[in-house]
């Protein structure tokens, strides 16, 4: 489903992660950069970018906060809210479409069913950030080997 919505949308000049930022920001403005990142399960670095991206489109600013200058506040612009306006009705008319013969007993059982799966991926977290120290280290320790050869050393 979420492909065939990219693919909708595209001609807007958004993506489905910009999509996802959006409607958020629509349903709870001035969000900071966390918990925007929880509220559309896009990693933190990943949409640190594409805030930027989205602030260069004029969908989106950040604003710093008077009583925590080190916190930023993200909302929609008034062009980013436009846009989010005439994307809503889409994405609930491709929620319709994928759900229109279940009934509403199935259409929750599917919707705690997917919360429980994600809740589920959410656990591997550890092991990805592990993994991924562990592939970093070793391929530092490969570039290190390399350099010591190519220096004339072990």
């Amino acid at each position: 489903m979420g492909e065939l919505f990219s693919r909708r949308i595209v001609a807007y000049g958004v993506t489905l992660p910009m999509y996802r930022v959006m409607a958020a920001l629509w349903e709870t403005p001035d969000q900071r950069l966390g918990d925007l990142a929880a509220m559309t399960s896009i990693e933190l670095s990943t949409l640190s970018r594409l805030i930027g991206t989205m602030k260069r489109k004029g969908l989106v600013s950040r604003t710093r906060l008077k009583d925590n200058a080190r916190t930023v506040a993200i909302n929609l612009t008034a062009k980013g809210a436009t846009l989010v306006e005439e994307l809503m009705p889409i994405a609930i008319h491709y929620e319709e479409v994928a759900v229109r013969n279940f009934s509403p007993k199935e259409i929750a059982e599917l919707k705690t069913t997917l919360s429980k799966i994600y809740g589920n991926l959410d656990s591997l977290e550890p092991e990805i950030r592990q993994a991924n120290v562990k592939a970093n280290g070793t391929r530092a320790d490969v570039r290190l080997r390399r350099t010591n050869r190519a220096s004339g050393g072990v």
